[in-house]
């Protein structure tokens, strides 16, 4: 009679977030590079341009990832640091190279270098604008993972960044409270429905 090994036992299945390492910031270096879902890496982050209608479709990603659900916009206001931190930031390290060079290898005059780094820099700024958004979100997915967050019963605020209301909501003015001591009022699923007749 042979004798087999022992069953392996499955592997884990993950829960959470990756452990944080340069591989996993390289690979959603990567992902933002393709402007791919920062989660999944296949989904796009932004409509093609075939479906732009306006303008503005350039620069508004789409609500989430169809493929795993990871949401591009949790709030808004979100990509601020897209546009403030990121494209401003490379842009700034773009036109001052652009500055290096024709201030010390051309030897420009003033007001070329003006009118090339102003120019230059205007349009760098259309033109990574989605990345800008792309690399913001995979910054924040590295730093901030909002996946495998498990939603217990009493938890309404929905895990990741959504804070819990901390604060009470302020008396209804028929509820007879006052400023001073707001009336206790049952939570909406307790209380009973009432007929108007």
């Amino acid at each position: 009679m042979q004798h087999l090994p022992d069953p392996q036992p499955a592997p884990a299945q993950r829960h959470g977030p990756e452990p944080r390492s340069l591989q996993l910031a390289m690979k959603y270096f990567w992902r933002a590079t393709m402007l791919h879902c920062p989660e999944c890496g296949i989904s796009p982050v932004f409509p093609p341009l075939s479906r732009m209608r306006k303008p503005a479709d350039l620069f508004t990603p789409l609500d989430g990832c169809p493929r795993c659900g990871y949401p591009y916009t949790r709030e808004i206001g979100y990509f601020l640091m897209a546009t403030w931190a990121v494209s401003y930031g490379i842009s700034s390290l773009f036109g001052l190279a652009i500055y290096l060079y024709m201030e010390y290898v051309l030897n420009s005059s003033l007001s070329a270098m003006l009118w090339v780094c102003v120019s230059a820099v205007f349009i760098f700024n259309l033109l990574f604008a989605r990345h800008a958004r792309s690399y913001w979100l995979a910054i924040d997915h590295f730093f901030d993972p909002h996946v495998g967050v498990q939603k217990s019963d009493d938890d309404d605020h929905g895990g990741g960044n959504v804070p819990r209301r901390t604060l009470p909501l302020p008396p209804a003015p028929d509820e007879g409270g006052s400023l001073d001591r707001p009336a206790k009022v049952a939570p909406a699923e307790t209380m009973a429905p009432t007929s108007t007749r």
